[in-house]
């Protein structure tokens, strides 16, 4: 899982964004609406992004189809200190 996790947040193109969503996720679990909201991207681009990190088991779905939420798995929560390892490597500094 760390090495889907370094490529799919360091080292392809959207990382940045792949980050940012993780980043909001973990503060308060969303639906693809709120993120796109939040984080001030187009719902189709965060909507690719939540369908990459779904397929690559980072996220799950819960809810019943229009307006689910999406969670960590429990594969990557174990490996959540690696999330944030990246995270912080790949997202500017906020001041």
């Amino acid at each position: 899982m760390e090495d889907v996790l370094w490529y799919l947040l360091a080292s392809s193109r959207g990382g940045e964004t792949r980050a940012r969503i993780l980043q909001a996720i973990d503060d308060q679990p969303r639906n693809a609406n709120q993120l796109a909201e939040e984080l001030g991207y187009d719902y189709t681009t965060i909507r690719h992004h939540l369908d990459v990190l779904t397929d690559d088991n980072v996220l799950k779905q819960t809810g019943d189809g229009y307006g689910d939420i999406y969670l960590p798995t429990d594969q990557a929560r174990h490996n959540w200190d690696t999330v944030m390892e990246i995270t912080e490597q790949v997202l500017p500094e906020e001041s």
